[in-house]
């Protein structure tokens, strides 16, 4: 039970702090272009062919039909090794991230960057699709691969790979200029307040499955 409370109290925390910057973008967008304007020039710079050439691949790794796909192939490696929990919180992550998606941009229809896009987008900017996906789909993986990679060394450097994804995603959605750099903060960290909120009852629940045989 405390377990749960200290998980649930930094879900708070993480979702008060996306409340109040998705306020501060509905209703004070201004106060943030000069962060969003530092962080866009920092990264972009004079978009330099080597970057241009790798951010605007990488980004579609996230893209919906792509990540359907691999999402869709775990999950079955998942169910033959009867991981149900497992997968069930991978695949209710990918959900999710679409259920949130389209709630929320239709709340704060922020537009997107009025800059040169590398790749085309539509609809409103905030928060970032792609953003929310990697950090929910990936750090459920970094989460499962915590209980299920005993070698430290194999289990470190497998969850360091995945933060790297995570990292590169968000890089590439500011890169190829189709969000704002406030967008993908507060895309992460909402990502990071629901899986905060999930722990808990995804690790109790692969508790119980395990404990009555119904998976591995």
């Amino acid at each position: 039970m405390k377990n749960k409370q200290q998980h649930w109290a930094k879900a708070s925390f993480a979702l008060l702090i996306f409340v109040i910057l998705g306020y501060v973008i509905r209703f004070y967008p201004q106060q943030l272009t000069g962060f969003d304007n530092a962080i866009q020039s920092t990264i972009r710079g004079d978009l330099p062919a080597p970057l241009t050439a790798f951010f605007t691949k990488v980004t579609h790794v996230m893209d919906t039909k792509i990540i359907v796909i691999w999402v869709g192939l775990l999950l079955a490696v998942f169910t033959y090794k009867k991981w149900d929990s497992e997968a069930l919180f991978l695949g209710s992550n990918l959900v999710l991230t679409g259920l949130l998606v389209l709630l929320l941009k239709n709340i704060y229809q922020r537009p997107r960057p009025s800059i040169l896009h590398l790749v085309e987008e539509k609809g409103f900017s905030f928060p970032s699709g792609h953003s929310l996906a990697s950090t929910l789909v990936l750090g459920s993986l970094i989460l499962v691969i915590g209980q299920h990679v005993k070698h430290k060394t194999a289990r470190y450097c497998l969850q360091g790979l995945l933060v790297l994804g995570i990292v590169t995603i968000v890089v590439s959605r500011i890169y190829v200029g189709v969000h704002y750099p406030s967008d993908v903060l507060g895309s992460m960290i909402l990502g990071l307040a629901v899986l905060q909120f999930e722990y808990p009852l995804y690790d109790r629940l692969r508790f119980q499955w395990r404990f009555t045989g119904k998976q591995k």
